[in-house]
């Protein structure tokens, strides 16, 4: 049974079209739940960080999202200002194409490079690898790569591929990486039960755009628990 469901979730909220007030609104939610973080876009970071101010809710923000495009130095530069912002956590979608092609060089430099302004800062990276458009065998090979290196969580979708977070991702995740990397699934997350069946299968970490709805549901489960055990 998960006992706080609450601090699992990164509360998201990334379409193109937000507005500031939507992000107040989230920023409220996340802080009245205790959520882990909000996940918005990064020209909203110094916002949510002022008023999440206090609070212990991170703010996190996307780098090359949502199809991982662009070179090593702009996403190097894209990480600076996001951290210059105030971003807590930085969640970065690695070179998709680059790992279709089989360049697992140039993820490697990648990785290497983005790290550097995220260790300096004292902050969290999170990579987001899109696992429902990998082969196992390209997962895994992901789990490995990046077991050599400090992140903090590799990430299973952006949530705009055809496919999002699976329990078969998040399995092979938790059975390839090495034991102190996190795990966050995200991507069509919109029950709790769903959301519990990830957990069970490994994510320390949730995104989700549907967080109220999931907390209202884990509350109702946890009443139904409760009325279960005095019939006892």
């Amino acid at each position: 049974m998960i006992v706080d469901l609450s601090s699992y979730i990164d509360h998201t909220l990334l379409k193109e079209t937000v507005k500031i007030n939507e992000v107040d609104k989230i920023c409220l939610e996340a802080s009245s739940e205790n959520f882990a973080a909000v996940c918005i876009r990064h020209r909203y970071v110094a916002a949510a960080k002022s008023m999440l101010s206090g609070s212990g809710v991170k703010v996190a923000t996307v780098v090359a999202f949502p199809l991982g495009d662009g070179t090593i130095g702009s996403k190097v530069q894209a990480i600076n200002e996001a951290l210059e912002a105030g971003a807590d956590e930085v969640d970065m979608v690695i070179d998709i194409c680059a790992l279709k092609r089989g360049n697992w060089q140039q993820l490697e430099d990648e990785i290497s490079a983005c790290l550097k302004p995220v260790i300096a800062a004292d902050k969290a990276i999170k990579l987001i690898v899109e696992s429902g458009i990998l082969t196992d065998n390209e997962l895994i090979g992901c789990c490995r790569l990046y077991s050599n290196f400090k992140i903090d969580f590799m990430k299973t979708s952006t949530g705009y591929a055809e496919f999002g977070a699976t329990l078969h991702a998040v399995k092979l995740m938790k059975a390839n990486l090495h034991p102190g990397i996190g795990i966050k699934a995200s991507g069509g997350i919109k029950t709790y039960k769903f959301a519990k069946e990830l957990v069970d299968a490994g994510a320390t970490r949730l995104g989700c755009s549907a967080g109220m709805q999931i907390m209202k549901e884990f509350r109702e489960q946890m009443v139904g628990v409760g009325v279960m055990r005095q019939l006892i």
